[in-house]
């Protein structure tokens, strides 16, 4: 076996980032920054906790992390289904990232900091939405952030049309409720009736 175990290890192996790799890399928002967060309808955010790791998806309208300041973020927590292992998460450990995805842009933005979570009913009035409010919302303390370059979704052609999957290719939601539950939950009623019930509790 030829286990890298050392940091040594790792820079014999790979040398030393380029500048351009480095310079990108600050401790606040600049307008540019600004541009890709505003344009961004999703982004994981990523959490850690005593029981491992969690990455969760976010999406919204575009902008629906909002600028605070330039090294505040305010990530509002939306309707989902109540596991709360993010917030969970934060809590208890207060480290967060985000990486913010935007179509058809080949450039991700990534940001790292700290969290807490926040109830004040003026913040959580200002995020509503079809006069419906977000439950908490996520404060984040930017300590670094950083664009990271296309090759990733140029290499997986994210943005591809062609490349995109009939989603009846792969098991529906129902399916694998039904599998994992032993029929108890999930589905085929599960499947026809998650679209008008989505659209009900979107917000």
């Amino acid at each position: 076996m030829s286990i890298v175990t050392t940091e040594a290890e790792l820079a014999a192996l790979y040398g030393q980032p380029l500048e351009a790799a480095t310079a990108k890399e600050i401790d606040r928002l600049v307008p540019a920054y600004r541009a890709y967060i505003e344009a961004a309808p999703f982004a994981v955010l990523a959490t850690a906790g005593p029981e491992g790791l969690d990455a969760s998806p976010r999406g919204d309208r575009p902008g629906f992390v909002r600028v605070a300041d330039e090294r505040t973020l305010l990530l509002p927590d939306r309707r989902g289904n109540n596991r709360i292992d993010s917030l969970r998460n934060i809590v208890r450990d207060p480290r967060v990232a985000l990486l913010f995805v935007i179509p058809g842009v080949g450039n991700t933005l990534r940001v790292n900091g700290r969290a807490h979570i926040d109830t004040d009913p003026a913040l959580l009035a200002s995020f509503a939405v079809e006069e419906k409010a977000p439950r908490s919302v996520a404060v984040i303390a930017i300590e670094r952030v950083y664009f990271q370059c296309a090759r990733a979704l140029v290499r997986s052609e994210l943005w591809n049309p062609a490349r995109h999957l009939d989603p009846k290719s792969l098991p529906s939601a129902g399916q694998i409720l039904s599998e994992l539950s032993q029929g108890r939950v999930g589905g085929e009623t599960y499947d026809r009736e998650w679209p008008e019930r989505a659209a009900r509790t979107m917000w």
